[in-house]
């Protein structure tokens, strides 16, 4: 038996070693990749992106970088991602410790008063009370791991931890695009509020003018109407902005792991500025700096090592128990030679009849590959379209603010000389309101298009990967 054990460990050790051991390295699917994104405005690809940039030097106003710092630290979903790898990393943890033996101690004292006349017969002067006492050091039930089954449940379990860690990239990514989205359309409503009281300032100087105009029979009492309406427009807009301020505020909190309350400005919608350009980098380039895509991936790298581990299941399992130690009668005697005891067990395990267990359950783990192959490809294809939309996003809303900048000066004007010409009588009050109530709505318009622009960085920054630096 002894010869046996010896060959099996020998075996083993050789079939264990990377001399030995033939890894099956995973090779990453095959995916088409453009050679440039579309909507790319550079000529030529260029490495250079974005994202390449750490968020604090992308987002240059300091109270959001505070906001972003105070997500990194007490966010809710960031630190849930954070319990996820402990766990991932616990669960390698067991399973890699399958591959080695599991060796305890243990020590016993047994007492016992036989029968002189039992099963069998204890004749005189043999004393009928015993003692027994044994120290063991127990090797509890080891699996040579030939066939290299254990080695691929311990590769899987790594390459779920790798996928955990990469979901926490991921989620830093989202959490620091969600803070500066979430602060600019803060910012955007306070600066609506204040076009806003603005404008019903203004509104009401006029209401006041065209009530004294009419109390002298100058104006009309429909004159003193329809100013009245733009007062009760402009303040009807004041409230709903108030709202969404402070539903803003609130959600700001929660994204920082804060109770709901007021957050702190920065620097206003019009003081943030904007890179001279916003290069995207190589789509090749993409695929490794996206955590999502590379989580996608190590996922992929698990499942097939399922597959390797559900085929290997086909092959014997050779095992080995055994315990050395010392076993007495006399506690002064136990440890003596004579006393010592040691018993070794080998056992192989063949699978013959499992009702088509094994193989169903291959088949379970390769349709579970499969799965997570058609998601790896679709994540891709999703990263290239986010970043394609992104970059569409950035130069249209470029575009529409600049034209948006332009209507709004023309109507300001507009508006002025409407208000000497009423004034002057050279031409009716409704000129004037008409072009006020569309100056108004075109400021509002600009500040959209202005957080528009800003929020089209913030999300092309993100489909680039870039924000978990």
């Amino acid at each position: 038996m002894k010869p046996l054990v010896v060959a099996l460990l020998l075996v083993s050790m050789l079939l264990g070693s990377p001399t030995y051991a033939v890894a099956q390295k995973s090779q990453k699917p095959q995916v088409q990749t453009p050679g440039q994104f579309r909507a790319d405005p550079s000529p030529q690809p260029d490495p250079q992106t974005i994202a390449n940039l750490k968020w604090f030097e992308l987002f240059q106003d300091q109270r959001l970088q505070d906001l972003i710092r105070e997500a990194l630290t007490y966010n809710y979903d960031l630190r849930q991602s954070v319990a996820r790898i402990d766990a991932a990393r616990a669960s390698y943890g067991i399973t890699r410790a399958d591959q080695f033996p599991t060796i305890g101690a243990s020590g016993d004292v047994s007492n016992q008063r036989l029968s002189r006349s039992g099963a069998f017969d204890l004749p005189k002067p043999a004393k009928r009370d015993r003692s027994f006492g044994s120290v063991l050091l127990n090797l509890l039930t080891f699996e040579l791991d030939i066939w290299g089954r254990l080695r691929k449940a311990t590769a899987a379990a790594k390459a779920d931890l790798l996928a955990t860690q990469e979901i926490r990239l991921a989620v830093i990514t989202t959490l620091v695009s969600d803070v500066a989205s979430s602060y600019f359309a803060l910012r955007e409503f306070d600066y609506e509020l204040d076009i806003s009281r603005r404008t019903l300032t203004s509104r009401q100087e006029s209401l006041r003018i065209i009530k004294l105009r009419q109390s002298q029979g100058i104006a009309t009492m429909l004159e003193v109407r329809q100013a009245e309406e733009l007062v009760y427009d402009a303040t009807e807009v004041i409230p709903a902005l108030e709202r969404s301020i402070q539903q803003t505020e609130n959600f700001l909190s929660y994204l920082t792991g804060k109770n709901p309350g007021a957050i702190a400005r920065g620097l206003s919608l019009t003081e943030h500025q904007l890179l001279p350009d916003v290069p995207a980098g190589l789509p090749s380039d993409l695929i490794e700096r996206r955590p999502d895509i590379r989580a996608a991936e190590n996922s992929l790298i698990a499942a097939n090592a399922r597959i390797s581990v559900a085929k290997k299941a086909y092959f014997p399992r050779i095992s080995l128990t055994a315990f050395l130690g010392f076993e007495s009668g006399q506690l002064t005697e136990l440890f003596s030679g004579s006393r010592s005891v040691w018993n070794v067990f080998g056992e192989i395990t063949q699978p013959i009849f499992t009702g088509g267990r094994l193989k169903s359950n291959v088949r379970l783990t390769q349709a579970e590959r499969d799965f997570l192959l058609i998601d790896y490809q679709k994540t891709i294809q999703s990263a290239f379209r986010e970043v394609s939309d992104s970059l569409i996003a950035y130069q249209k809303t470029r575009e529409v603010r600049t034209q948006r900048a332009l209507l709004v000066e023309t109507l300001r004007d507009r508006t002025r000389l409407s208000y000497l010409r009423y004034t002057g009588g050279v031409a009716t009050l409704l000129d004037y309101l008409d072009a006020d109530r569309e100056l108004f709505e075109a400021e509002r318009s600009l500040a959209l298009a202005r957080r528009d622009e800003l929020l089209s960085v913030v999300q092309l920054y993100k489909a680039l990967g870039g924000g978990w630096q």
